[in-house]
């Protein structure tokens, strides 16, 4: 028996032991055909195992096609790529050529069968695969190009083909050539990306995404893997396309084992990319497919920080869906995501919040586990020392919550001076969001005179929110929280000295503002008049309020008789005292 050579897995493998290593391309080729042809008529006449060498005959077949389209291919010879693969494809056709002679002579083959069905198994699992390599090389059409032996990047502003193309000779490299090859292709993979922003969305269309995922789980070679892990990354975050592309190439379990075992560097990537692919609702449930709610949160507990910020940020997407939520808690997420709203970084902090915040919005079980944790100390420390109004949002959203929800919260809001003194603050210099959240607070805590006094300065930018008809709920709670603060007769009277405010409050009332309910501003003008100062209802005769409350009284607007009543009481005490003296 001649002696067994050994079969290739691999067009990338080398073959500078072959005869034709030094060949040209050309004249590789020419043998190829030759023993091509020669192959083609002698496996016809095999008697034994005659379904497996059908099956390498009709390989042989698919390879003459795909042989003669590279023969008219005009640049074929200049690519680099095939300088391995046309070897490596002269190789396994001698071992097919071995094999044909054993099976056409069993009487002089001293192996057993099963050697040979295995032999024949290995050699055609071998040629499928440089078939599928060249059949790849010849889609790309880089084949047809002159250029076809480095291809540089396309400028700012090319054409989309151009690039399309570029596209496409990068994934061709990456797929069949070795390792050089898919090394210099991923760093031109991954340059593209970051100097092009509109590049994703070409890449993960032209590109095989699915192989880049492939390579996430490729052992063999480090940097390969990294420069992958990065790239897939960079997919993830770049566009919702390209996100979506990464998502439905199985992109998501390869990450997260890659969080779960891989080196820091390669964990923090992979962190990046689960967070960008969970950011889409329709994603976030296959996390728990994965079994990665305990890879997040494992890392969350004791990875570095940019890998927990980017993790936390994952859990915060994933926590918008049910089952999720409570697959979380089991987890021992809420300890944690407590603690970090102290201990991360700033970027770890917000979202960390953002996370408490739909907790403490889904139900009493989870509002009971944050403060169990002390979570609610740990949102009022990050309130007082974060400048961010991101941060602050999140923040105040779960303590609006757990206010809403607890005595006990509420009575430790209503007595914390340097927290109500901040709502102030936000309601004079914050975003409309947070004037929104803060004026809520004030409106709903039972807040004493002495910090009601120490808040009139915000009296001025609630009646301002009140003039603003978005976001639905402002005009009320501005309403609402100026009421509060006016029922201390030392606001009242600070108020109606306020000329500004008197004056948009008088706006308010008009008839001719219908951007508000009118229902508010009464609100306002009771309050005013709560404690009978006749000072204050001077000023607010002064500046119009009867003519417009009257108005409002002959529309039969709710409230207004009671509110006009008030207004008019010394009026109407004058003329009776007046006519009975007469």
């Amino acid at each position: 028996m001649p002696p067994r050579t050994k079969t290739t897995s691999s067009s990338s493998s080398s073959s500078s032991s072959s005869p034709s290593s030094a060949s040209s391309p050309t004249q590789t080729l020419l043998l190829i055909n030759n023993l091509l042809s020669l192959l083609l008529l002698s496996i016809l006449s095999i008697k034994s195992f005659i379904g497996r060498w059908q099956i390498l005959h009709s390989k042989l077949l698919s390879l003459k096609s795909s042989l003669s389209e590279l023969s008219d291919s005009p640049h074929w010879s200049e690519n680099l790529l095939l300088q391995n693969l046309l070897p490596n494809l002269l190789s396994t056709l001698r071992r097919v050529d071995c094999l044909s002679s054993q099976c056409s002579n069993l009487s002089s083959y001293n192996g057993g069968k099963l050697l040979m069905q295995s032999d024949l198994d290995i050699v055609a699992a071998t040629l499928s695969k440089q078939l599928n390599d060249l059949e790849l090389l010849l889609k790309s059409g880089v084949l047809r190009q002159s250029n076809a032996i480095v291809l540089s990047q396309p400028g700012p502003g090319s054409a989309k083909e151009d690039l399309g193309f570029y596209i496409r000779d990068l994934f061709t490299r990456l797929q069949i050539g070795g390792i050089e090859f898919k090394k210099k292709a991923l760093e031109s993979l991954i340059q593209l990306l970051r100097e092009d922003e509109k590049a994703a969305n070409l890449v993960s269309k032209e590109g095989n995404v699915g192989y880049l995922i492939h390579l996430l789980d490729l052992h063999g070679q480090p940097f390969v893997r990294e420069q992958a892990v990065l790239a897939v990354s960079m997919l993830a975050s770049a566009s919702d396309q390209s996100k979506m592309v990464v998502f439905e190439g199985g992109g998501l379990g390869p990450l997260l084992r890659i969080i779960e075992s891989g080196s820091s560097t390669l964990k923090q990537k992979a962190a990046m990319a689960v967070e960008a692919i969970t950011a889409d609702h329709d994603n976030a449930w296959a996390v728990a497919a994965y079994n990665g709610v305990s890879v997040l949160v494992e890392v969350c507990r004791s990875g570095s920080q940019p890998t927990v910020t980017h993790a936390v940020g994952a859990i915060k997407n994933v926590s918008m869906i049910e089952d999720v939520r409570f697959a979380l808690a089991e987890e021992g997420a809420i300890p944690i995501l407590v603690q970090l709203l102290n201990s991360g970084t700033v970027a770890a902090q917000e979202k960390a919040a953002n996370c408490i915040a739909i907790l403490t919005n889904s139900g009493e079980y989870f509002r009971a586990l944050i403060l169990q944790e002390k979570g609610l100390l740990r949102l009022l420390h990050l309130f007082q020392e974060s400048s961010s109004s991101d941060t602050l949002e999140h923040v105040l959203r779960a303590i609006v919550t757990l206010s809403c929800s607890s005595e006990t919260v509420e009575r430790i809001l209503s007595s914390s001076t340097p927290f109500i003194l901040q709502l102030c603050e936000l309601i004079k210099h914050g975003n409309v969001i947070l004037q929104q959240l803060s004026a809520s607070l004030i409106s709903n805590l039972s807040i004493s005179d002495g910090n009601k006094r120490a808040i009139s300065s915000c009296m001025a930018a609630l009646v301002k929110l009140m003039e603003n008809s978005k976001p639905e709920g402002l005009q009320e709670v501005a309403t609402t929280a100026l009421v509060s603060l006016l029922s201390v007769r030392s606001n009242r009277k600070e108020f109606v000295r306020d000329e500004k405010c008197v004056m948009r409050l008088m706006q308010l009332l008009d008839l001719k503002n219908d951007l508000i309910t009118k229902r508010f501003p009464l609100m306002v003008v009771a309050g005013i008049l709560g404690g009978g100062s006749r000072g204050c209802r001077r000023r607010l005769l002064d500046a119009g309020a009867y003519e417009h409350v009257q108005k409002l009284v002959d529309m039969e607007v709710v409230g207004a008789k009671k509110v006009m009543q008030r207004l008019a009481g010394n009026r109407l005490k004058s003329i009776f005292s007046r006519t009975w003296r007469e």
